[in-house]
């Protein structure tokens, strides 16, 4: 969507309406043929295994009484991680992404959609190409329903008719779009759960950066969200999902899109102006150890023993 859409990203491209669509259609189709070609040639002598890793948001209604903000948190989800994982599990786009996509290029008096149509056989070939989910997940909004007159230029986001709201108590320790809401990824890991079979799943980015600098480097924040997040992948499990692996994003600070260097994801500091690159780590990476030595959260005393 930055890259096909907006332009924001590379290749800066603005094909309002249609880009993002056609850049995805043409992604799910070449992973699917990755797919086809491992399972054929490689898997019985490797016993490899090849899945998709996406990113996606949880969209929680406003009003969780109100139909109308269910049907947009729905929305929400299906325009994110449905619009790849259900042709993957399920052999098609969403239905609400191919109407809602469908109507308005109609009003716009499109002959016919702008979301691309996959044919009976790609459905078939796509379907099932996936032996685990990689998820990638980093934080949550509010959402409800919005209504965007179709005279205006077609987006990928006006598609939606939905608009996102955040709470301002949600904790926020790095840039203004990731907010901390720990009890998001729970619910984001049982839907993929009830909607695509409890596939195994590996979460492949989990994370947050921070935007001012500590010279001590004592990154609470980043502590704070692992703690929470982690917690919920594991209250998750004890829900019946799948999940066989967890990946904090991320080891070393690095260059983040059209952000640069300014973004810290890193669990170890890097100091960019040194020619040689020195990497300090922060208090969370005392943190995370204990975690991983533990394989969970550990017990306090035996941490100190």
């Amino acid at each position: 969507e930055k890259g096909y859409e907006t332009g924001e990203h590379a290749p800066g491209l603005k094909l309002g309406g249609c880009g993002a669509y056609k850049a995805a259609h043409h992604i799910i189709k070449t992973h699917a043929k990755v797919w086809h070609s491992y399972n054929n040639t490689w898997r019985r002598e490797q016993r490899g295994m090849v899945g998709i890793s996406l990113t996606s948001g949880w969209g929680e209604p406003v009003d969780p009484h109100s139909q109308t903000d269910r049907d947009a948190a729905e929305r929400y989800i299906q325009f994110h991680l449905g619009w790849f994982a259900n042709p993957i599990y399920r052999g098609d786009y969403p239905e609400v992404m191919k109407n809602y996509v469908g109507r308005k290029s109609a009003q716009q008096g499109l002959g016919t959609s702008r979301l691309p149509t996959f044919s009976v056989q790609e459905k078939t070939y796509i379907k099932g190409t996936s032996d685990f989910l990689g998820i990638g997940h980093f934080t949550t909004r509010y959402v409800l329903q919005k209504n965007f007159p179709f005279l205006q230029v077609s987006s990928y986001h006006t598609d939606h008719d939905l608009a996102e709201l955040v709470d301002p108590n949600w904790p926020a320790p790095g840039p203004k779009w990731l907010y901390s809401v720990p009890w998001g990824f729970r619910r984001l890991l049982n839907f993929i759960k009830t909607q695509y079979g409890n596939p195994l799943i590996y979460v492949t980015e989990n994370g947050v950066s921070e935007t001012a600098q500590c010279t001590q480097l004592c990154d609470e924040g980043r502590i704070q969200y692992l703690k929470g997040y982690i917690n919920e992948i594991l209250k998750a499990l004890n829900d019946g999902v799948n999940v066989k692996g967890y990946t904090a994003w991320s080891l070393l600070d690095k260059f983040e899109w059209n952000k640069g260097f300014s973004e810290r994801f890193g669990l170890y500091h890097i100091d960019f102006n040194n020619k040689n690159k020195p990497r300090y780590p922060k208090a969370s990476v005392d943190y995370y150890k204990k975690i991983i030595s533990a394989n969970g959260f550990p017990n306090p005393r035996e941490v100190m023993s």
